[in-house]
């Protein structure tokens, strides 16, 4: 007996969290994509210290939710070697959705940040859909080793590339590796920002990249 793997269309419903309010006053309008385990309602807290009426955050969702901690607490992960190519496909669409349903005004500066595993999720969407920024924030995760600097010849954006010189999933041939492949995606204007600590997100830099 044979098993055969196939593939349905459905439609389905998946939140995803704002903070403030997005007026006329609203300077700024960040994408945040959070790292594997956290969830979009408490990772949206690092921003918290950003101006509330010129800065409006919007942060996604990762599909996969699973149990940590002995079932008392619930993470998220955006993808696994696992049906790679088709799950990315789902996350640009769910990001397109986002996208539309908040209408964002084309004069708002739109910054894309990306933390941990997030970042590679932020990374494929800007390249897939060509999106404009006014800056993108690789904060802690690897670059997508798939991805050239022909992909990204388009953005005019300000880039930083954040980690922490403690990072416990770093060392100092990793840190090199990636500070080079983010010099060959996006040439010598990328900003390289280390700083003293662990695999943790820094809100002193993201308050002082505005």
């Amino acid at each position: 007996m044979q098993s055969t793997e196939k593939e349905i269309f459905y439609n389905t419903k998946k939140s995803y969290t704002t903070l403030n309010t997005l007026t006329e006053k609203t300077n700024s309008v960040w994408l945040v994509c959070h790292g594997m385990g956290y969830l979009s309602k408490f990772f949206i807290n690092y921003f918290k210290g950003l101006n509330a009426l010129e800065n409006y955050i919007i942060a996604p969702q990762a599909p996969s939710l699973y149990y940590q901690n002995g079932f008392k607490h619930v993470g998220a992960c955006w993808l696994t070697k696992e049906n790679t190519t088709n799950e990315t496909k789902n996350i640009m669409s769910y990001f397109d959705a986002i996208l539309a349903e908040e209408n964002i005004p084309s004069d708002k500066n739109l910054i894309i940040f990306g933390y941990s595993q997030g970042v590679s999720v932020a990374m494929r969407y800007l390249k897939n859909r060509q999106l404009q920024c006014k800056q993108l924030i690789l904060h802690s995760g690897g670059l997508p080793k798939e991805l050239t600097a022909e992909d990204f010849a388009f953005l005019k954006a300000k880039v930083s590339l954040v980690y922490g010189t403690a990072d416990e999933y770093l060392n100092k041939e990793r840190i090199a590796y990636e500070t080079e492949r983010a010099q060959e995606l996006f040439g010598n204007t990328v900003k390289i920002i280390p700083f003293h600590g662990k695999h943790v997100v820094n809100v002193e830099i993201i308050n002082a990249l505005v």
